[in-house]
């Protein structure tokens, strides 16, 4: 099993700064996240094509050439923040299709989708859940044309039992789950339960680990925030395990989103939470 990062976890060093949040210590282009990966020694990287400065497919050739040199393993995320807004995005979902070409000139083999987000996640989930279901059917064809196969995370918007339901339904190799082992939590929905009933199906993840920040409303999405590996309450290590059990290869991609105050910024939790996952992969069994 690989330890990687996604590139998200440095999202204000790419300009996208919560109103909760201060300025990040630095700017960072995709060029410096490599330089950084590699500094950390990671295995493999998830590449957000919305922190790209340009989708030009020679510039996207060019940060190819940088992570064939690095030999990192690597996804291509789309669909921050909204996605397919739960099936309502046509044109979400023409861009979704359009990511393709961009996974395949940076050599990814899977691509990060979203569904549906935060922003939905108390509209009524069946009638999202029929629209998506239609709009991956279709998109399923698309995928296996380009053999790139599609990972719909779970983005704080469906609980476990239902992303099932979905997968089951699809029922194509093309089609999977980037597991995030915070975002379930955040839906009180335990990670371990829902890995049980869906390790068969992961193809990419965000590994997250999360503690209750003081002062924010329950109701606020970063009312868990984000700490290093190991330190929250989030068993990334028991999901390692079932990851492994169930035969899979790919790469534990750290994450941070909102980063809990009691840390300093997103790169000493990155490099501190890298050197844990690297420990609990060696401790698998």
């Amino acid at each position: 099993m690989l330890v990687g990062i996604d590139m998200y976890s440095y999202h204000r060093y790419f300009g996208e700064v919560y109103p909760q949040q201060g300025p990040p210590p630095q700017k960072m282009t995709p060029e410096d996240f490599l330089t950084r990966a590699k500094e950390l020694e990671v295995d493999g990287v998830t590449l957000e094509n919305c922190f790209m400065p340009s989708l030009d497919l020679g510039y996207l050739g060019h940060i190819r050439g940088i992570v064939d040199d690095y030999g990192f393993d690597r996804v291509w995320g789309w669909g921050h923040p909204n996605g397919l807004e739960g099936g309502t995005n046509t044109e979400a979902y023409k861009d979704m299709i359009v990511n393709f070409q961009y996974a395949h000139t940076v050599g990814a083999k899977i691509m990060r989708v979203v569904g549906s987000s935060l922003a939905f996640r108390n509209d009524p989930h069946g009638p999202q859940l029929q629209r998506l279901e239609k709009m991956f059917k279709e998109a399923v064809k698309v995928a296996e044309d380009n053999d790139i196969k599609m990972a719909v995370e779970n983005h704080f918007d469906f609980y476990s039992y239902e992303f099932q339901g979905l997968l089951e339904t699809i029922a194509s190799p093309y089609f999977g789950l980037n597991f995030d082992t915070g975002n379930f939590l955040r839906m009180l929905d335990d990670p371990v339960k829902a890995m049980d009933k869906l390790s068969p199906y992961v193809l990419a993840t965000h590994v997250k680990d999360l503690k209750v920040q003081r002062g924010v409303s329950t109701d606020e999405w970063f009312f868990f925030s984000c700490t290093p590996v190991g330190e929250g309450v989030v068993d990334n290590a028991t999901l390692a395990q079932q990851l492994k059990n169930a035969g899979y290869t790919g790469t534990l991609a750290f994450e941070v989103d909102f980063l809990h105050p009691d840390y300093e910024n997103e790169d000493v939790v990155v490099a501190q939470s890298v050197a844990e996952l690297k420990r609990i992969t060696r401790s698998l069994v």
